[in-house]
C-alpha cells in the first residue's frame, strides 16, 4: 500500500521544552491509524504541524510524496480536519457554513454536496439554528460534516465524537469509516474513549513526553503489555511518562 502521510524525525521546541521530539510514523492507503497519549504528551502539537498551524523545529512531513511546507495549499486541498475547540462561525446557520467551506474548496456542485452532508448528518432539521444555539454534540456533527466537504485523502479526527451518546458515536464512527473506505484515503484519530480506539483503529500510536513509545496493532500492543485492556495500556503508558517526570 501506498503511503500517504510520512513523518520522519519530527521535533518541536518552545525554548527549553520540547513538545514532540524526533518522532517518525507514516499511514498506509486504506489505514486508520490512532495517535494516544496522556495530556501533554504532543498529540495536538503533531496535528498542528501537520495542518502546517505551527512550523515544525525540524523534521519532514510528506503527504503523498510531497512535501508539504513546499506544496501547502496543494495537500491542504486534499486533507480535512475537525476537533471539539475547532469551532465554526457562531453567527452562521450549518448550511451557510458549509456553503462557505464548499466554496473555500472549490467545490463543484456545492449546493449537492452541502445538501448531502446535512441530511447524511441529521443537520437538516438545525439549517434556521445559528451555531451559536446548537449543543455541543450538533456542533461536533456539524465539525464532522465539515470535514467530509471535500472528500478528503487524509482526515485528522481529534476527539471526533466526544460530545456525542454511545449511539450517536457509533453512528458516526460507522459513517466515517465508510467514506473513508470508499475514498481510499486514510485517517488519523486520536480519542481519549479506549473502546472507540480498539473498533477503529488498524494501528496505534503511544506518545509520551513527545515521543513515541509503542507503534502496533492493538492485538500486539496487548501481547506485549500483558494486558487484555487498552485502557490499562494506557494508564501503564501514562503512570511511566509521570514518574519519568518527576
Amino acid at each position: 500500500m501506498t503511503a500517504i502521510l510520512r513523518v520522519t524525525n519530527l521535533t518541536k521546541q518552545y525554548n527549553h521544552f520540547t513538545a514532540v521530539n524526533s518522532i517518525s510514523f507514516e499511514i498506509k492507503e486504506g489505514e486508520v491509524v490512532s495517535l494516544l497519549g496522556p495530556n501533554g504528551a504532543g498529540k495536538t502539537t503533531t496535528i498542528q504541524m501537520l495542518l502546517t498551524l505551527i512550523a515544525p523545529t525540524s523534521g519532514d512531513i510528506e503527504i503523498f510524496g510531497r512535501n508539504l511546507q513546499g506544496h501547502r495549499e496543494e495537500l491542504l486541498s486534499m486533507m480535512n480536519f475537525t476537533a471539539p475547540y475547532s469551532l465554526l462561525p457562531y453567527n452562521l446557520t450549518p448550511k451557510e457554513a458549509l456553503t462557505v467551506f464548499s466554496l473555500l474548496y472549490g467545490i463543484r456542485d456545492y449546493k449537492q454536496k452541502v445538501k448531502f452532508l446535512l441530511d447524511e448528518f441529521d443537520l437538516a432539521g438545525l439549517v434556521k439554528k445559528r451555531i451559536g444555539q446548537l449543543s455541543s454534540g450538533e456542533q461536533m456533527r456539524l465539525g464532522i460534516a465539515k470535514a467530509f466537504i471535500n472528500n478528503p485523502k487524509l482526515l485528522l479526527l481529534d476527539e471526533p465524537t466526544a460530545s456525542a451518546d454511545p449511539s450517536i458515536a457509533r453512528e458516526l464512527r460507522e459513517k466515517i469509516l465508510k467514506f473513508m473506505q470508499e475514498s481510499g484515503g486514510a485517517v488519523l484519530w486520536t480519542s481519549h474513549n479506549m473502546r472507540e480506539i480498539e473498533t477503529v483503529s488498524d494501528r496505534i500510536i503511544f506518545l509520551a513526553r513527545g515521543q513515541i513509545v509503542a507503534d502496533d496493532t492493538p492485538q500486539n500492543l496487548k501481547k506485549r503489555f500483558g494486558q487484555e485492556d487498552l485502557e490499562e495500556i494506557f494508564v501503564t503508558i501514562a503512570r511511566e511518562s509521570l514518574s519519568k517526570s518527576l
